[in-house]
């Protein structure tokens, strides 16, 4: 989609029904985005509802792959014969709000995943006798320490230069967000409300903060190189452009992934469905309720068995090896993961992460509508706008505010949180 030999091309396949001006025209990576958006928005609404993988619409998430690739590939031929006049709107209105939203749902789980990796460390350090997970807490801290300031160095000594005071208020006012959620993290009064909170979600969180303004200052065209000295070397940009690309699209995957599987940490999990109502009318609520699961010994496979064995129509050893079965499939129960008593996550919102993730590709892709050919091979710089720079540091001064909030949120809502 990069060359004019494509746009040409789709151009007389379709008749100059579709018109574009360039092939960096912004229309040619919605119509693609849009394309997938719509096709996970359509399964989603087909797996709304699906509980267990034995109803039917379930093969619908974990199969008919020849049938789901053909409808896509339908789906993005048919995008191409839509008035580019609809792309501008979906490209300024639609795509935006759905890209915002993924990346307020990627700041939440990445501030969800740095409480979980302390708890996860501090939870295998006090059930094992080994000191294994004491020294892999200390070590990712130290090492997320030493990245933050390891760039903040490297920030006020490239990009700081005279001249360059947005840089400059960028990378204090980070800085000094930094040791703020650092001395939080471990003041007494939030430690007695959370006393799991520590320097290992801080170090987390001002790492990656600081990434993002590292990448916004880096990708920025300045006036003057004394701002980004990475905009006039050739080879810097083209080696900043592979990198930020790979560890860009990665990020994706991952947000996309784990945003799509943690229905339960975004969304909430409906505890009430774990317990079974029971018939009755006597007027004890807690007599309706079973909260506590059969054991082996309890089911009719086993009762038969033990039966037949009793009636020496089977020998003894035959329930012996029952009993070894059993215990093979909890072992492996988590591993196979297949989901017989119950779906591991929501199928509909696994599509409606993957419909805004496409949403977010195409604005990253298209650099937020703003697209730079001013290089000198005339190619499509991408992250380079004044849009993206901000997109960038909103979102890390956005990270801050949710991390912060989660360390005094328990402190002034003490009941809200006592289950916690």
């Amino acid at each position: 989609m990069k060359t004019d030999a494509v746009a040409k091309l789709i151009k007389k396949w379709s008749m100059d029904y579709i018109k574009m001006e360039s092939s960096t025209d912004p229309e040619q990576v919605h119509r693609i985005c849009f394309a997938l958006a719509l096709f996970h928005l359509i399964l989603s609404a087909l797996l709304i509802g699906v509980k267990t993988t034995k109803e039917k619409r379930a093969e619908i998430q974990n199969g008919w792959w020849g049938p789901k690739v053909f409808v896509w590939l339908i789906l993005m031929v048919v995008s191409f014969f839509i008035p580019n006049g609809f792309f501008m709107f979906w490209g300024n209105y639609v795509s935006l709000i759905g890209a915002t939203i993924f990346i307020l749902l990627g700041l939440v789980l990445l501030v969800d995943f740095a409480h979980s990796w302390s708890e996860t460390c501090l939870e295998n350090w006090e059930s094992s006798s080994s000191n294994l997970w004491q020294w892999i807490l200390i070590g990712s801290t130290a090492s997320m320490y030493a990245f933050t300031i390891t760039l903040t160095g490297l920030l006020y000594g490239f990009f700081a230069g005279s001249g360059c005071g947005l840089n400059r208020f960028f990378i204090s006012f980070n800085l000094a967000l930094c040791i703020l959620i650092t001395i939080m993290c471990v003041h007494p009064v939030i430690q007695e409300y959370n006393p799991r909170s520590g320097l290992a979600q801080s170090s987390m969180v001002a790492a990656y903060c600081t990434y993002l303004v590292v990448s916004a200052v880096s990708n920025h065209t300045h006036e003057t190189a004394k701002c980004n000295p990475l905009r006039d070397g050739k080879t810097t940009q083209k080696a900043v452009l592979v990198l930020g690309g790979v560890f860009t699209f990665l990020a994706i995957a991952y947000s996309t992934t784990r945003a799509a599987t943690q229905s339960r940490a975004l969304v909430g999990s409906n505890k009430k469905a774990a317990k079974i109502q029971l018939p009755g009318d006597d007027g004890h609520a807690e007599m309706n309720i079973v909260t506590v699961q059969p054991g082996r010994t309890d089911s009719p496979r086993y009762q038969a068995m033990l039966a037949a064995v009793e009636a020496g129509a089977i020998p003894a050893s035959a329930l012996q090896q029952l009993d070894d079965d059993d215990d093979e499939e909890e072992v492996m129960g988590e591993e196979r993961d297949d989901e017989k008593t119950g779906l591991r996550y929501n199928y509909s919102w696994f599509h409606i992460i993957f419909s805004i993730a496409s949403m977010y590709v195409a604005m990253l892709l298209t650099d937020w509508n703003v697209v730079n050919t001013k290089g000198p091979d005339d190619s499509v710089y991408i992250g380079r706008s004044e849009v993206a720079m901000w997109m960038r540091i909103v979102s890390s001064w956005v990270c801050m505010f949710l991390y912060i909030w989660s360390l005094v949120a328990p402190a002034l809502f003490p009941d809200r949180f006592s289950d916690y």
